[in-house]
């Protein structure tokens, strides 16, 4: 879909990194990236997934695309350090960092162990501080550049998975202040937050509850389905990364079918509750 919203080679000669680009969001973005001419960066913690998103993705590039596939785990600083020193090798330059890396899990929030709790801030909030602040200080202080943050529609909480809707509404705040701090370096940050965007690997992240929630999920999206990736999300994201957001920046985006002006989480609870219940009978 990008390709088509797009004129061909927009982004040809441009550096993006994608973090989680091995596979569902991420690697959505990414396929868009390199069909418009964008070399890209996969960077994800499974070698595997980075192997198979590499071939697939090489095959779609177009106008002088390119992909390199990075291992990193962005809840280490070093990692991170590392993967944007080894993209500035490769390529001299960054022009765009997709903060898409994150996971969480559903629990009622009084059956989250600390180290459950901790290690889903540590990568959703952490780690997108970790690449947004290298980013900053290997390349784009001295260059700007454009940073987009895949968060969460969780203005009206996310019953059912606290650890992540506190750590999504820290990096939005994490973006309106560095949205700030570093407009005069010619840098823009600006989030992204999906609804209920369907993937295999998204549905399979979370066993034998996704489909319940995926199915539960479309009750409350006026727009009456899920989203997709590659023809609802991904357009969304490259737009920020375009010249046509050069003007905006630490504001969020909320790409969901209208289901963030419905209070869903309520819904999502229920249907937690209920497979629990099934889960002990």
């Amino acid at each position: 879909m990008a390709s088509k919203l797009f004129r061909p080679g927009y982004f040809a000669g441009k550096v993006n990194i994608v973090t989680g680009g091995g596979s569902g969001i991420g690697l959505g973005i990414a396929e868009g990236l390199v069909e418009l001419g964008s070399k890209v960066v996969i960077a994800s913690r499974n070698p595997e997934r980075i192997e198979e998103a590499t071939q697939l993705l090489s095959a779609k590039c177009q106008d002088g695309g390119e992909v390199l596939g990075l291992q990193c785990n962005i809840r280490s600083r070093d990692s991170v350090k590392q993967m944007i020193s080894d993209t500035l090798d490769h390529f001299g330059r960054l022009d765009g960092l997709v903060n898409n890396g994150g996971g969480q899990f559903h629990s009622p929030a009084e059956n989250i162990s600390p180290n459950g709790f901790h290690a889903v801030v540590e990568t959703n909030l952490y780690g997108t501080y970790h690449c947004m602040m290298e980013a900053f200080e290997q390349h784009m202080k001295e260059n700007g550049g454009k940073i987009v943050n895949i968060v969460t529609i969780n203005r009206m909480g996310m019953a059912g998975m606290a650890h992540s809707g506190a750590a999504r509404a820290g990096v939005k705040n994490l973006s309106m202040s560095l949205g700030a701090e570093w407009a005069k370096y010619g840098i823009v940050i600006n989030n992204v937050a999906p609804g209920t965007i369907h993937s295999d690997t998204a549905q399979a992240n979370y066993g034998p509850l996704g489909e319940l929630l995926f199915d539960g999920a479309v009750q409350t999206i006026p727009m009456g389905r899920l989203g997709s990736t590659t023809d609802d999300l991904a357009p969304s994201v490259i737009f920020m990364l375009s010249e046509g957001a050069k003007y905006t920046t630490g504001q969020t985006l909320d790409v969901c079918g209208g289901q963030s002006l419905h209070n869903n989480y309520r819904q999502g609870l229920v249907l937690l509750e209920e497979f629990l219940k099934k889960q002990q009978s």
